[in-house]
């Protein structure tokens, strides 16, 4: 182990001393467990472990976009690859980065989940908020609450944007710079963001109106390099150098030949993303309050730039073909550019009403619609450079709608409530072949695959308070249905599939202890997680323009697990400490790895894996003028055991290490208030090394794995004066070299301005 690699692991016991605690219950709900913020009410029912994120914390985080905001939570993290990424999936305790339908994410209590699909490229869609209207962060880990479908599996976030409480308006200016290094990739990338708000409410009367809106322009380091691949015998090269040997990366297709000889670096990602947010709140007199909301999203992610490492003898770069160099013949594919086009929206209205004495109606509608989704890709680098034939992959009508009716009662010790709920998930997708990759002109069809989910719920829960005890006991019925489903290609016609139909019906229970200065809470439930269209309408075609039945599972099973939360907590004054044991086992978890499908055919596809079980340890601690007045830490650490209990379709899977699940990760925030106008804050975030296959046998600290992950963070705050702020950071201060398959960022430097009137 090198001097640096253990001077960092000596640095974490003092970076992790102390976390975010069980801050005091909110008054009308004096059972709840939370840890955080304390000053609001936690938005989504506190099950289970429970984090409320509000201005305390988000001061000392250097926060490019949304999703920044969470970096520091407890045993939580956010796949997050460059600024502006929009595959930024959350993982929760043992849940993979892969495995985005396991999490269910809101925005004002109106779902941003894109449960199309189960992977990086199904992320909640966190761009249709800026970090500059964030009230707070509610986190909830785990499905004990029978209020939310089998998609908290994972766990729940509800990002609450601000409401005015007067004619207000706000402006923040971002400057982004990352300094990069890797292969022969030597740059400095750069963005910027701009957000404002306007805020309205109306004096003595129930209206408020807020409009804002965010631009951000943003060029990320190269997710990805491409490695040249052995040519067939006999193959003539041009005579090339340049190219970089990473004696990490074995060459998968050619085992014992070494390793992959680096020819080029994937394009910048040259994000642009704007925002438009409007949302009208009435708070009447008569107890009736709601909300409406619509944001609008468009995104650019342009990749025109992939940079060719390799030279001929005259100096001039070589971005495929066959070539010769380190002593052989060599192919080199894949540097092809690609532009993706997207405008989104959400649009969602709720309300809540008094229906006598402590009887209350809440009903929640929304949808969220992908308006245009057009990914340009060119056939090779030439093609890219010439604007020769390409691609077009193109959805629509794709989205999801959602509702909710519910009723809540009082009435003496008891609580009770009970709802009903639906949801429908559709996608379209159809592809292209194109004569020129960066327009739709003169396109014509290859393949279509279509499908659509919906689910039905309902579900009722009673709460019953008996002195220093509550208990909580509720049910979940759900009822699946996956139709209209459909595969096309030219030349094959259209194989739809079978309609498929399921139910379940998961309980729940939960008692909390309160004791003075000590809390204690034990969360129980099941949970059932329906697969996706993205999992279960996957086929495809043979060569002979046949379909494929092995290339898919028609009777995927859904995900059906059991969990196990116990909470203790206690108030010592200045310090907070939070203890939380967790188990999960999960009855035929769906994912995608090599091994044999329900035909007996090995095959890499979705298929489900008999049983996986977690189970961890999580300390958690809030500390308060830590020696002296002014100095804050927040800290967590989390053991997490993860393991393929059964796997009859690759029993070599069986007693492993679950992937990109780590050992241990800890997380820290220290803030230091230097004067009343000068905050400080210092960051940190740890993962070990964990597997990155499913096998336990790809263990690396390079692209194409996920490694250990070491990140110190640091920020400075000046408040000028009461209506403007100042604010420096610097993300991953050492430049440590992470990966997550692509890399994470290296040194990255933020600088803001921030008014508010």
């Amino acid at each position: 182990m090198s001097s640096y690699r253990r001077a960092r692991i000596a640095a974490l016991p003092l970076l992790c001393i102390a976390a975010p605690a069980l801050a005091q219950e909110a008054q009308d709900e004096p059972s709840i467990l939370v840890i955080g913020q304390k000053d609001a009410p936690i938005s989504i029912d506190p099950r289970g472990l429970s984090v409320s994120l509000g201005d305390e914390q988000f001061a000392g985080i250097n926060a490019q976009n949304v999703e920044d905001l969470m970096k520091y939570a407890p045993d939580f993290f956010v796949r997050k690859r460059y600024a502006g990424d929009s595959n930024g999936v959350p993982g929760f305790r043992g849940t993979h980065s892969m495995q985005s339908a396991r999490s269910l994410v809101m925005v004002d209590g109106f779902v941003v989940s894109n449960f199309l699909g189960n992977s990086f490229a199904f992320a909640p869609k966190w761009g249709v908020v800026g970090p500059g209207e964030v009230e707070q962060f509610d986190i909830v880990y785990g499905p004990y609450s029978a209020r939310y479908s089998g998609n908290s599996m994972g766990g729940i976030v509800n990002i609450t944007t601000r409401s005015p409480e007067k004619t207000e308006a706000f402006a923040t200016v971002q400057g982004l710079a990352e300094p990069y290094d890797q292969y022969g990739t030597h740059a400095t990338y750069w963005g910027w963001s701009g957000e404002a708000g306007l805020g309205w409410r109306q004096k003595d009367g129930p209206w408020s109106a807020r409009l804002s809106g965010r631009h951000f322009r943003n060029d990320g380091q190269p997710m990805s390099w491409y490695g040249l691949t052995p040519a067939p015998a006999g193959a003539i090269g041009i005579p090339v150098t340049g190219a970089i040997v990473d004696p990490g990366q074995a060459i998968a297709n050619a085992p014992g030949n070494g390793t992959n000889p680096i020819f080029a670096a994937q394009s910048p990602a040259a994000t642009t993303q704007d925002q438009a947010k409007l949302r009208i709140g009435y708070d009447g007199a008569s107890g009736i309050a709601g909300d409406l909301l619509f944001a609008y999203w468009h995104n650019l992610d342009s990749q025109t730039a992939p940079q060719c490492y390799l030279r001929d003898a005259a100096g001039a770069p070589v971005c495929g073909g066959t070539v010769t160099t380190l002593g052989k013949t060599w192919l080199a594919n894949g540097a092809n550019w690609s532009r993706t086009v997207r405008d989104e929206f959400l649009a969602g209205g709720k309300i809540a009403a008094p229906l006598g004495n402590d009887v209350t109606a809440k009903l929640n509608v929304s949808t969220y619609q992908v308006a245009r989704s057009d990914g340009f890709t060119s056939g090779g680098y030439a093609s890219g450079a010439s604007n020769g034939a390409g691609t077009l992959a193109r959805q629509g009508p794709t989205g999801w709608y959602t509702g909710e009716f519910s009723l809540d009662a009082k009435t003496g010790p008891f609580d009770l409530a009970a709802g009903v709920s639906a949801n429908l998930y559709q996608t379209d997708l159809t592809s292209y072949a194109v004569p020129r990759w960066r327009s739709d002109d003169g396109r014509n069809f290859s393949t279509r695959t279509f499908g659509k989910t919906r689910l039905l719920s309902g579900w009722a829960e009673g709460r019953l308070k008996a002195d220093a005890l509550v208990f909580t006991l509720g049910a979940r019925f759900e009822s699946w249905r996956a139709f209209d489903g459909g595969l096309g290609r030219a030349g094959s016609g259209v194989h739809r599939y079978a309609v498929r139909n399921a139910s379940s019906f998961d309980p729940k229970f939960s008692v909390e202890w309160h004791g003075g200065a000590t809390s204690a809470q034990l969360s129980l439930a099941e949970a059932t997680r329906y697969p996706t269209v993205g999992e279960l309408f996957q086929g495809s075609f043979n060569g002979n323009g046949t379909f494929d039945k092995d290339s898919f599972d028609p009777n995927l099973k859904p995900e059906r697990s059991r969990d196990a939360n116990l909470i203790v907590a206690h108030d010592f004054g200045r310090l907070k400490l939070t203890g939380s044991a967790f188990w999960q086992r999960v009855n035929d978890t769906i994912f995608s790895f090599y091994g044999v499908n329900q035909n007996g055919i090995q095959i890499s596809n979705y298929k489900n894996i008999d049983r996986t079980r977690q189970y961890g340890l999580e300390l958690i601690a809030e500390a308060r003028d830590v020696g002296i007045r002014g100095l804050d830490i927040d800290a967590n650490a989390a053991w997490i055991d993860s393991k393929t209990v059964r796997n009859d379709s690759a029993p070599a899977a069986e007693g492993v290490q679950f992937p990109r699940i780590p050992r241990w990760r800890l997380n820290a925030n220290l803030r230091y208030q230097v004067t009343p106008r000068v905050l400080a804050s210092v960051g940190m975030r740890y993962a070990t090394r964990p597997n990155t296959d499913l096998f336990g046998l790809q263990r690396g600290d390079t692209f194409g794995y996920t490694s250990e992950l070491f990140a110190l963070d640091a920020k400075v705050n000046w408040k000028m004066t009461d209506d403007f702020r100042l604010s420096a950071g610097v993300d991953n201060i050492t430049n440590d070299r992470a990966w997550v398959y692509h890399p994470y960022p290296q040194r990255s430097f933020l600088v803001e301005a921030g008014w508010t009137l």
